[in-house]
């Protein structure tokens, strides 16, 4: 009997322990392969979209190396508990490495409903990872019939003239408690919206900037947590933004009057719902304490005449006014935004304040930012404060706003005199990095001041620092700049009066833009502007979101915008559906060309030309750098071809490829008899006009190499100094380092007086500057009405430093960084350089250090990818990895891990 009990024992404890085991490897297992960053249409958790087929992604967490995914399977369903089975859509196991950008494959999505999915894979090692957290996304109006809101706005007999911006109101009450609630709101101008004193969510500047008479974007906000069972109230604040604010001068360009469009759904917890829109019921007021607020010109605001606690149930709106319906307004231009909204990301503390010789009070913040300031303050009733932006002190050391043109960029706080107050504004930002205080005694406290950096809410992608402390600005510099004109629009500048969406400016520098920051839904937002902006003739305007009615746009470098960001962010994102949303646009475009044309040549029409080239002052032997613009537009004329080739080559139109070929083979011959000597030497002798024969293929493989070797030349002729201006620069070290000239454009790079990217940087540039020369030698300032000190263009460099410096690399072969190059070119006296890039795969990691002789390379691949790394200047069979194995001498392929690569260098 014992001895029974004692096998009984033994074998119970070998089950046991053969169970733990058990469980133990198949925890093994799991931590080999993982899945994080899963996000649909680009976004974590999207509340809102309405895309018809939303695309699902996900990232792969690997311990071993060389992993790439053999197989997925998605579940998709309207209840966490239906995952079990998928009920929404199941994919079952597919045999694919694809995992970004998978659409979705059930049936047909509905209007406000949440989907959860999760996603597993197999790996190419036999492990199977656990199933992901659960993700979702939620769909928003997809049609017109779905909004059941009504526009309101002023009774314009009763609007003041001021135009103060107008308040709106609704209480309501809820008898249960709430199991969900949605907000859907937009509005003619900008809105913030108020749930129970509390502001929903987090944006400003909603609904953002669009082609606002084609595409009107609507916010939905998840407010269930801001209800409560019994009165309710819903605030919201109108302002004037883009809509009918001040642009280039006027005003009212997409109407004159504000308007609200607002959808409150709730679901309470028995079941019953209810609704909550705007409609004849709701009251508004004009008295409220923002008395004019403009984008270029600031905000007033009078704390006398604060409506304290309005979007609380606690406050009397007995004087307010009935609301106007306005049932003319329509609802077949509203769209979900695929756009990071604009929100705070940091505060900057300041750094001093200062008085000027003439005797102003400044306060410094140090860095060149957009925003606004917010202040805790003291004063009497009706004592005043204001406030006015800079972006840099005079020679003298005096505050200096020439450069603003007719931007105010003010703002003017009225006190009501009631102990400590706060305040920052709500629907004007400011470009500057110095406030001039006047009033009250000028009484600010530094520590009870901080300017607030605003803008679209963009993840960093990027990191790129070396041993050059400079270069490290100039990077800073080069962000920085992004972050202050990236805001909803890529504009050309964020402070003076203009601040609009320039289309030369955001295709010279969206390669860059791509390495900084996820600019992924920013760029398909914008996109669809473009789209919708086109002429019928195919132009494209200067600036899009588009006002101006005189200028129809078609200006080279500019409007090739059309072709250049879609191709780019195919090969930079692996998204072949924005290549599909496109190409009509882009077809359009190319058209325009040819229709201009006369023997396939483009030389007519109004250009911009290589936008603020550099003219030498008093130029008297013909040292300013100017290109021929006819010559600039047959280049862009060919790469738009070539972009249209690719394209169609993606799509697999093959009739399209044919014909754009035989079109490129025309046009390149065109530019040869027209502007290309018999000796190979261009009309023009700048270095724009080699530059970009040179990038766009537009010279013979026989006349390429002289053609660099003028370009070099050209640049030696000028003391190792670049001329080129918006069009020319992105591309010019790109060409020297093709070429063979990368010593020559480490030179360039390098190069510290006038005109040269470190330049500004000595003279304390913390972001790019419109013009090489900004602030002269002297300390004296170029041209006051076209001088901007946050300009991003000439930022376009950054491209070049992340794939040759750093050797970062996307081709187009393998778009999306599926398989990808690192092939660093250290030069310029650097001894080392890390970047870091954080794709759609998970991050990139290209790391160089030089010890004397010898160079470390050390190298991250993510999962699921793949990578050729080439050694720079490598001794034969020199090469070791890691573990001290000689690998190939000048490349080697490789799959997901980390690697250390040891090599001595050839010395030059």
């Amino acid at each position: 009997m014992i001895r029974k009990v004692n096998e009984h024992v033994w074998w119970k404890c070998t089950c046991l322990i053969l169970l733990f085991c058990a469980i133990a490897m198949g925890e093994s297992q799991a931590q080999k392969l993982s899945l994080y960053g899963l996000t649909c249409e680009y976004q974590k958790n999207p509340v809102g979209i309405d895309i018809a087929v939303p695309r699902l992604s996900w990232k792969i967490k690997a311990t071993e190396k060389g992993v790439m995914q053999t197989a997925y399977e998605l579940k998709v369903a309207t209840d966490v508990g239906g995952l079990k089975k998928g009920n929404t859509w199941h994919s079952g196991k597919v045999a694919s490495d694809a995992s970004v950008l998978i659409p979705f494959g059930g049936a047909t999505l509905e209007s406000k409903t949440r989907y959860f999915w999760q996603v597993r894979v197999w790996d190419n090692k036999g492990n199977v990872s656990p199933w992901s957290e659960v993700s979702f996304w939620e769909m928003g109006l997809l049609n017109p019939t779905d909004w059941n809101a009504k526009w309101i706005q002023l009774d314009q007999a009763t609007a003041p003239i001021s135009n103060p911006s107008p308040q709106f109101r609704k209480v309501f009450d809820l008898n249960q408690g709430i199991k969900k609630a949605r907000l859907y709101i937009t509005s003619h101008g900008l809105y913030e919206a108020y749930l129970n004193g509390e502001k929903v969510g987090d944006a400003y500047f909603t609904p953002g900037w669009t082609s606002y008479h084609k595409r009107l974007q609507y916010q939905v906000y998840d407010v269930s947590k801001q209800l409560k069972n019994g009165q309710n109230v819903i605030g919201v604040l109108l302002g004037n933004g883009w809509f009918k604010g001040n642009l280039m001068g006027g005003n009212n360009f997409y109407g004159g009057d504000l308007a609200l469009l607002a959808q409150l759904e709730i679901e309470l917890e028995n079941g019953e719902k209810m609704n909550v829109s705007s409609d004849g019921t709701w009251s508004c007021s004009t008295d409220g304490p923002i008395r004019m607020t403009d984008i270029y010109n600031g905000e007033t605001y009078d704390a006398r005449m604060e409506q304290v606690n309005w979007t609380t149930v606690a406050f009397k709106d007995d004087t307010w006014k009935p609301v106007k319906v306005n049932d003319s307004l329509a609802y077949q231009r509203l769209v979900a935004s695929p756009a990071p909204p604009v929100t705070a990301q940091e505060s900057i503390q300041p750094l001093k304040i200062i008085t000027t010789p003439k005797g102003e009070k400044v306060i410094d913040f140090g860095q060149n930012l957009v925003g606004w300031i917010q202040f805790d303050a003291k004063g009497k009733s009706g004592d005043s404060l204001v406030f006015y932006h800079a972006e840099v002190l005079d020679k003298e050391g005096n505050f200096y706003t020439e450069n603003l043109r007719s931007a105010k960029q003010r703002l003017t706080y009225i006190f009501k005199g009631s102990g400590s107050e706060t305040y920052h504004p709500r629907f004007s930002f400011q470009g500057f990095r110095y406030v001039k205080i006047e009033g009250a005694n000028e009484k600010i406290n530094l520590n009870n001041i901080k300017a607030v950096v605003l803008h679209s809410d963009m993840r960093q992608t990027g990191d790129f620092a070396t041993s050059d402390s400079l270069i490290n600005q100039l990077q800073h510099n080069i962000r920085w700049g992004q972050k202050g004109n990236f805001l909803d629009v890529p504009t050309d500048c964020p402070q003076r009066d203009e601040r609009l969406g320039w289309t030369g400016d955001a295709q010279a520098f969206f390669n860059t833009a791509a390495y900084n920051m996820d600019v992924a839904g920013f760029f398909m937002k914008w996109l669809q502007d473009v789209k919708a902006d086109q002429f019928a003739s195919g132009a494209i305007p200067h600036v899009v979101p588009y006002y101006w009615k005189t200028k129809e746009g078609g200006s080279a470098g500019w409007s090739d915008v059309a072709t250049i960001i879609p191709w780019n962010f195919y090969r930079l994102y692996g998204d072949k559906r924005i290549l599909e949303q496109q190409y009509t646009s882009m077809a359009k475009w190319v058209q325009f060309m040819v229709d201009n044309s006369t023997n396939d040549l483009w030389n007519k029409g109004f250009h911009f030309g290589d936008w603020l080239f550099y003219i030498p002052n008093d130029d008297r032997d013909g040292r300013a750098a100017i290109t021929d613009k006819y010559l600039i537009a047959q280049c862009f004329f060919g790469h738009s071809v070539q972009l249209m080739i690719n394209a169609a080559e993606v799509l697999g139109k093959r009739e399209d490829v044919a014909r754009y070929q035989q079109l490129l083979q025309q046009v390149k011959t065109a530019f040869m008899k027209e502007y290309v000597t018999p000796s190979g030497r261009l009309v023009s002798s700048s270095q724009t006009a080699y530059v970009l024969a040179l990038q766009f293929d537009m010279l013979p493989e026989n006349l390429r190499a002289q053609a660099a070797k003028r370009l070099a030349d050209n640049i030696k002729s000028y003391d190792n100094h670049l001329t080129t201006g918006f069009l020319g620069t992105p591309y010019l070290c790109h060409v020297l380092s093709r070429y063979g000239y990368e010593d020559l454009a480490y030179t360039l790079l390098m190069q510290r007086t006038y005109p040269s990217w470190l330049y500004p940087v000595l003279k304390g540039a913390t972001t790019i500057w419109e013009r090489w020369d900004g602030i002269k030698a002297d300390g004296s300032f170029q041209n006051k009405d076209m001088n901007s000190f946050n300009h991003y263009a000439y930022g376009a460099i950054g491209d070049w430093m992340y794939q040759q410096v750093a050797g970062i690399q996307a081709p187009s072969e393998t778009p999306g960084y599926k398989a990808f190059v690192i092939a660093p070119r250290p030069g310029g006296g650097l001894s080392f350089a890390n970047a870091s890039l954080e794709t759609i795969y998970g991050k990139i990691v290209s790391n160089w250090k030089i010890t004397g002789t010898k160079m470390q390379m050390t190298v991250e691949v993510p999962p699921n990818t793949t990578a050729k790394v080439f050694f720079p200047n490598a001794v034969k069979n020199s090469v070791k990895d890691e573990k001290g194995i000689v690998v190939d001498n000048s490349a080697v392929e490789i799959g997901s891990g980390k690697y250390s690569f040891t090599f001595d260098v050839v010395r030059n």
